[in-house]
């Protein structure tokens, strides 16, 4: 470790310095974030960029062939203006053509390969290639959140991962390969983290796993203890007491990557009382029985539709957003058409959807009926034409409504107007709400703040509000 003459002519050590390339989903980011606190609470120095780094690590993702191909080709840009690399991710469990591991045949000179969800291997490789500055054991973490370490999403939002890998075998996913089977974190440990995370100012948390619903099927739902009582490690005694525990700060909760399960009808009533966001992101993926049972999805879409229909009743608030595949093997023009049909039936709030992408390793590529690019990308052109249709046709309908509005931009104090989002809008996956200046002078805004907004219009997928 190199060392620097302050202005009292003491000698100081320069910490080392790490680049840090996050890629993927939520998911990827909380494993980001595990990493990035134990680096900083060992005193090393992070930063977003390759610039003076000492050594570069890239976070990769390895879903669909976009995703690989953006890893690939940030590796690259990695060692090419550093030299010096650790890969680690979803990518780092994928093999290559050759049989072996598909970072190693592609970029044979990074220091160190690692999959998902993988601190200490991480930690070990960085140990190997950068001593440690200093005892981890006196150092403290700055800017973090107590427990809950660092987080790279904006102070006033975080994500909350509950558990880690999927028991699902869904034929065009490949994941529960490169991230294995569920494992639920301790239900204490969840809500311990939560906590810290309110204290520190946040004020939503977002519920991530690659399946929500599935909380604590692992341990059989075993009892967990959280600040001195009993807690089942299940979603819905996990769902009530993040709600009690967010009250006080006046804080929200949203839930995603939630299954359709029956179990989740128990979630609704929570919403409807205003313990938790009346809002679920929910992974449909398709409406006709044949296709999900080609995809070995859990449920059948005539199920899905009366689902939806009674979570509705029970909670008429309730925003739904999805994603979908047009072009699944085999798909017909006629079980096609029951997608459309379903999306306009069901009234889902906000739909994305993928053209089929046949992923290496994934058991749908060898399904009978493999359908030309060109088709599968037309089909995912209609799908969103007809998506949008609905979407704008609900944003409408809450033109002349007031409602809560988290403030995510606000400049000069919001008095030139801001950006912030409802409800119903998940960071950087849904629409946002476009804030005018206000109409009292008095009136000003801050990041993380809440405000209260009259809709005066809707452009796209966002809304537009006068706040009050």
């Amino acid at each position: 470790m190199s060392e620097v003459a302050s202005p009292d002519k003491t000698i100081e050590p320069i910490a080392p310095k790490i680049g840090f390339v996050s890629l993927g989903c939520p998911k990827a980011l909380t494993d980001s974030e595990l990493i990035l606190t134990q680096l900083s609470a060992e005193g090393y120095q992070t930063s977003k960029t390759f610039e003076g780094a000492d050594l570069v690590i890239v976070n990769t993702c390895g879903f669909i062939d976009d995703a690989v191909k953006e890893s690939l080709d940030t590796i690259g840009e990695a060692l090419a203006e550093n030299g010096r690399v650790i890969v680690t991710g979803c990518l780092g469990a994928k093999a290559g053509e050759q049989g072996g591991n598909l970072v190693r045949e592609m970029h044979p000179s990074v220091l160190a390969v690692t999959g998902p969800h993988a601190t200490q291997e991480v930690m070990d490789a960085v140990h190997a290639n950068l001593p440690k500055p200093h005892d981890p054991f006196i150092d403290l973490v700055p800017q973090a959140f107590g427990v809950a370490g660092l987080k790279l999403t904006p102070r006033h939002y975080a994500y909350l991962k509950i558990s880690e890998g999927c028991n699902h075998r869904c034929t065009f996913c490949i994941i529960p390969s490169m991230r294995g089977d569920l494992v639920s974190r301790p239900v204490g440990d969840v809500l311990s983290e939560a906590k810290a995370l309110f204290e520190g100012g946040v004020k939503e948390l977002l519920v991530i796993s690659q399946d929500t619903s599935a909380y604590g099927v692992d341990v059989k739902y075993r009892t967990g203890f959280w600040d001195g009582k009993p807690v089942k490690t299940r979603m819905l005694e996990l769902v009530r007491t993040l709600g009690e525990i967010a009250a006080p700060y006046g804080a929200w909760v949203r839930l995603h990557y939630v299954y359709p399960y029956p179990s989740v009808d128990e979630i609704i009533p929570l919403m409807a009382e205003g313990k938790v966001l009346p809002y679920l992101d929910v992974p449909l993926q398709h409406s006709h029985p044949d296709v999900l049972r080609r995809m070995k999805r859990p449920a059948s879409g005539e199920k899905n539709l009366e689902r939806l229909a009674r979570w509705r009743e029970v909670c008429p608030e309730l925003v739904i957003r999805s994603t979908f595949i047009a072009g699944f093997p085999g798909e017909t023009e006629e079980e096609f058409e029951h997608l459309l049909d379903f999306i306009r039936e069901a009234e889902i709030d906000r739909a994305g959807c993928f053209a089929y992408s046949p992923v290496a390793g994934a058991v749908a590529n060898d399904i009978p009926g493999m359908l030309p690019e060109a088709e599968r990308e037309a089909r995912r052109a209609r799908f969103m034409e007809v998506a949008e249709a609905v979407s704008i046709a609900k944003l409408q309908r809450r033109i002349g409504a007031t409602m809560q509005v988290l403030v995510d931009s606000a400049p000069a104090m919001g008095r030139k107007g801001g950006v912030g989002r409802s409800y119903a809008d998940a960071p950087e996956i849904d629409g946002t709400v476009r804030l005018l200046p206000p109409e009292k002078i008095s009136k000003t805004m801050k990041v993380g703040e809440f405000t209260r907004a009259r809709i005066v219009g809707a452009e796209g997928h966002d809304l537009i509000a006068l706040p009050i």
